[in-house]
């Protein structure tokens, strides 16, 4: 999905559950784009967006309720996973729409938070003090965000969380087995992002790094520049140029990567 400077919305991929038809949305502010968690899901995704006035859209597969948002006031961001929708009210609280298994959507103690990110089968939030907090299935030590101090902003991944904190360094936590938690020799990050089994991150220079499994081509980006925001899903990874056009890498069996012609997407 892309955020037009003027509101709108474009979306590549498959669109057989509808996740792709956004061309009607206007006044949206920010979105996102639930993922799919197996190859015999596919289809099985949803999208989701952040409108000025604090409401929610939501489009796509609702097998378990995760479009179910148009109920949402005073919401300031929202972040999508794998059959569900979080949403970050004004008052810092958390709303949760979908699937209730694995636990991902037992965010209604969570207070003071920021900031949000949706892995498949977990969900992290960020404090105002820089601490964070996540539920979930924990089976690969992915919700072990509990000791992280002073992060600025937090993604997820299938089974891995990344924290980007104060002085632009990376933590992760997580499954191992892909390399996708090697972060810890990066520096000057100013963005981050988590796929499946791949981390990708922007250096203040606008320069991309990424780390993981390149099975599609995804971590591909080394002679990327001029980046100030990237986006990452199962297997492909997605570069917002300063001048509001976007490249894409890896896996596009679903034209996940069919960016060339986007214009005007929203530079943070």
């Amino acid at each position: 999905m892309g955020l037009r400077a003027d509101g709108s919305v474009v979306a590549a991929g498959t669109g057989t559950s509808g996740e792709c038809q956004v061309e009607d949305w206007d006044r949206v502010v920010a979105v996102a784009a639930g993922n799919v968690h197996t190859a015999s899901n596919t289809g099985r995704s949803h999208s989701v967006g952040l409108r000025a006035d604090g409401t929610v859209l939501a489009t796509g597969w609702n097998g378990d309720g995760q479009c179910d948002v148009g109920s949402w006031r005073d919401v300031t961001l929202v972040a999508a996973g794998w059959r569900r929708t979080l949403g970050l009210a004004g008052d810092g609280t958390v709303l949760a729409a979908g699937r209730l298994r694995e636990g991902a959507a037992d965010v209604g103690p969570w207070r003071e938070i920021v900031g949000l990110a949706c892995g498949d089968w977990h969900s992290v939030g960020l404090r105002a003090d820089g601490t964070t907090v996540a539920v979930g299935n924990d089976r690969r030590g992915q919700c072990a965000v509990d000791p992280w101090r002073d992060v600025t902003d937090v993604a997820a991944g299938y089974l891995h969380t990344v924290g980007l904190i104060q002085d632009g360094r990376v933590l992760a936590v997580g499954d191992q087995s892909a390399g996708a938690c090697d972060v810890a020799a990066w520096e000057d990050v100013v963005a981050v992002a988590a796929g499946s089994y791949h981390t990708v991150a922007v250096t203040e220079a606008g320069w991309v790094v990424a780390v993981g499994s390149n099975n599609a081509g995804q971590c591909d980006v080394t002679d990327w520049r001029e980046i100030v925001a990237v986006a990452a899903g199962s297997t492909h990874t997605l570069g917002l140029r300063t001048d509001g056009t976007v490249v894409a890498t890896g896996n596009n069996g679903h034209g996940q990567c069919d960016t060339t012609g986007w214009k005007a997407i929203r530079v943070p």
